[in-house]
């Protein structure tokens, strides 16, 4: 070839290398559906098959198509059919072929390419696709030398299955070719239009993002996919229309002109599996919308149904309005209730549980305990290991699996079940009676010093004062010594702390008993004393009381539970004239069992020597009411009144309507104001209203927990017809519960036989 033919030739090739970049640019816009191969050329093989109809005897294969780095890409590129040398001739219809084939499901829609050959004695080449059937139909044929490069390019309607390039010998069967000289054809730079219709297959999606519940932090979404085209090039896994996640597989593309072409028939993996990991962070608490998919290299996608799922990465606030049942003070009882109310949760994840811990003395600690349960808001049953003062930690959690202990609530914890100490002082009282009381947690809160002679039978109290001690957790109890008399007198101390614990002692601290003996002088000689001037008499006085209250009056009175009463009366002289101006004690003595000391009050007499005193509501107790005297009038008392007061309690019942045989369940709550439970519970009777006689009949007994909460259920089993059943619940008298018996409001009932 001259200089100029190859000045010429070699323009030729870098304007094909031009037009090809130019339409692989263009390649790499396609349609949705479509994709292009490039072979040959480009540092890119050939991914097609080599056959020889002779079997091999007469024709002969070479390629070359990847040249060196960095050297021209196109170089000496080609695929070629060759006649074998010294074989003389070749029978007609007899070739060679390259064949590019579609992957299943694909047809080939246009060819691109350059060819070039060296053609003698009838030996042809020919381009062509090859139908469903297996036919081939060339579109180009050249039977001649010409090896220039040229481009070719050909769209195929309809598309077809394979794209071929044979050396042929153009003549019949019966007629043969010559090999001498030899013939060959050449191909490089092809693109190859695969039209690939079919989208993925559907799309097999699970992991725990789909489970069902509430999610939060960095959870697994599993993808599986199969497609018979060009494969699958990527899987996407989007969140509310936002990309969260991408896996991009493993197929063989170049980049060329700009865009990716592919560099097999069918580059991508048929089939795939992968694991996004999704990060749930970025999004607000609530619902969202997650859809997975799969794209194969012709950029046809197929996703999986929408899913909705529910993320919450946030902690609940604080509870709000924490309170300990009770109080916080301190308790003998050991059993604590905690209540409060949830925050607002918004879009995000209900309540679903309570994380707690106690701390305590001596580096007692619990550990973080979960109590479950949506929308929880109390803890009950909660128990220390023993006397002191602790502290419960409260913080929430939500259904996701999010808390935030920084944000707990302290709520103190007080239990105190020991009894205070306390004895008298082991020296003799000279003018004032001494008692010393300690108790190291809840510490001292009342007290009562009292005396009797030996042979009596009752107690009298002293006028006693609780005066604090020298450290904490010590107190007094400090009454005027009275004046005896001759005989033997025993003295007792009663001590309470702030707990309701007492104790009671007639023991000095030496453990000898509190006693005094006073015995009379022995008789002496002595003048006979002067006659004393005789004391001006004293006037006799008159004290008159009454309870007032509820619906009564008199001596013995009954209010309800938490309501006053009012004392009232009048102090008068022998004359019946009012005292006025008089100071009047009041004593309040609590029934056995109440908590609350003994009250002492004062109240003076009006202008005509009336009185009134408002007694605040609490237990049952005796009122004493007594007038000291003065110097013109001699004291007076009144017996002791009696104020009972009804307990309180309250009655549900549920449901409100149902059948013969079928059981209606009851709740309620005994209050307890002042006094503890008792350690077995308090006793509750169930009654109903019988018609008949309109009396309250007993159902069943009950006992209360040491919250004074009752559960009951009770069957009806004989009632015919359609019923209504009136209930209520009774609070019965028990030794020290310091309340008479009281019922709660009345619940109704429809009992039926048949609905």
């Amino acid at each position: 070839m001259s200089g100029t033919r190859i000045a010429v030739a070699r323009i030729i090739a870098l304007g094909v290398l031009l037009a090809m970049s130019v339409l692989l640019l263009a390649a790499a816009k396609a349609s949705a559906g479509k994709y292009q191969v490039a072979q040959c050329g480009w540092y890119v093989g050939a991914d097609a098959s080599w056959a020889d109809t002779t079997g091999g005897a007469k024709f002969r294969s070479d390629a070359f198509c990847v040249p060196p780095a960095g050297s021209d890409p196109f170089a000496a590129a080609h695929l070629k059919s060759l006649t074998r040398d010294g074989q003389g001739t070749v029978s007609g219809t007899r070739y060679a072929r390259w064949r590019w084939t579609a992957p299943p499901g694909t047809a080939i829609t246009q060819v691109r390419g350059t060819w070039w050959h060296a053609l003698h004695d009838g030996i042809e080449q020919r381009l062509g696709g090859v139908d469903g059937n297996g036919a081939f139909a060339p579109f180009a044929a050249a039977a001649t030398t010409d090896t220039a490069p040229s481009d070719f390019a050909k769209g195929f309607s309809p598309p077809v299955m394979a794209f071929e390039d044979r050396l042929l010998c153009a003549r019949g069967e019966d007629k043969w070719c010559s090999l001498d000289p030899g013939s060959w054809s050449a191909l490089r730079a092809l693109t190859l239009t695969v039209e690939d219709p079919a989208p993925p297959s559907a799309v097999y999606v699970m992991g725990e993002l789909l489970n069902g519940g509430w999610h939060r932090g960095v959870e697994s979404v599993h993808v599986a996919d199969y497609d018979t085209g060009g494969g699958v090039r990527y899987a996407e896994t989007k969140l509310d229309g936002a990309r969260v996640a991408l896996t991009e597989f493993p197929c063989a593309k170049a980049s060329i002109g700009g865009g990716w072409l592919a560099t097999q028939m069918q580059p991508c993996p048929t089939g795939i599996t992968t694991v996004h990991s999704i990060s749930t962070a970025s999004f607000s608490d609530g619902p969202h919308n997650l859809i997975t998919c799969a794209i194969d290299f012709a950029d046809n996608g197929n996703c999986a149904p929408v899913r909705g799922i529910l993320v919450d990465n946030n902690p609940p606030a604080h509870p709000r309005a924490v309170a300990l049942a009770g109080s916080e003070g301190w308790r003998r009882v050991n059993g604590f209730e905690l209540g409060w109310e949830n925050p607002d949760q918004g879009q995000g994840s209900p309540i679903g549980g309570a994380s707690w811990r106690i701390f305590g003395p001596n580096g007692y600690d619990t550990g973080v305990k979960v109590a479950p349960g949506r929308d929880r808001r109390s803890l009950s049953k909660l128990s220390l290991p023993g006397s002191g003062e602790y502290s419960l930690q409260l913080w929430l959690r939500d259904e996701a699996g999010n808390e935030a202990p920084a944000s707990a609530v302290t709520v103190p914890l007080r239990l105190d079940e020991v009894r205070p100490q306390v004895a008298f002082a082991t020296e003799d009282p000279v003018s004032q009676l001494v008692a010393e009381v300690s108790d190291e947690h809840s510490g001292p809160a009342s007290g009562q010093l009292l005396y009797r002679r030996v042979d009596a039978l009752s107690w009298t109290e002293l006028p006693t004062k609780l005066l604090p001690g020298d450290a904490i957790g010590k107190a007094r109890l400090v009454a005027p010594l009275p004046d005896l008399g001759y005989g033997t007198f025993v003295f007792r101390a009663e001590a309470g702390d702030a707990a309701g614990n007492v104790a009671v002692t007639s023991l000095r601290a030496d453990g000898t008993q509190m006693a005094i003996r006073r015995v009379p002088p022995p008789p002496v000689a002595k003048a006979q004393p002067l006659p004393k001037a005789p004391k001006a008499p004293r006037a006799k006085s008159r004290l008159f009381a009454r309870l007032r209250g509820g619906y009564g009056r008199g001596d013995s009175l009954t209010v309800p539970f938490a309501a006053p009463a009012l004392l009232s009366g009048r102090l008068t002289g022998a004359d019946g004239a009012g005292l006025a101006n008089r100071e009047l004690r009041v004593v309040s003595h609590p029934s056995h069992g109440a908590l609350v000391p003994a009250a002492v009050e004062t109240v003076r007499t009006g202008e005509q020597g009336g009185f009134e005193l408002r007694l605040p509501a609490g237990p049952s107790r005796r009122v004493t009411v007594a007038f000291a005297g003065d110097a013109g009038l001699e004291p007076s008392r009144r017996p002791a009144l009696e104020l009972r007061v009804r307990s309180g309690v309250s009655l549900r019942a549920a449901p409100e309507e149902l059948q013969t045989g079928e059981a209606v369940r009851l709740s309620g709550k005994v209050k307890s104001a002042g006094a503890p439970i008792p350690r077995r519970g308090k006793l509750v009777a169930i009654q109903y209203l019988e018609q008949a006689t309109h009396r309250w009949r007993p159902v069943l007994v009950t006992r209360t927990d040491h919250h004074g909460r009752f559960r009951a259920h009770y069957r009806f089993r004989y009632v015919t017809g359609s019923a209504s059943i009136r209930l209520r619940a009774t609070a019965l008298a028990e030794e020290r519960w310091p309340y008479a018996p009281g019922a709660s409001a009345p619940v109704s009932v429809k009992v039926s036989s048949s609905r």
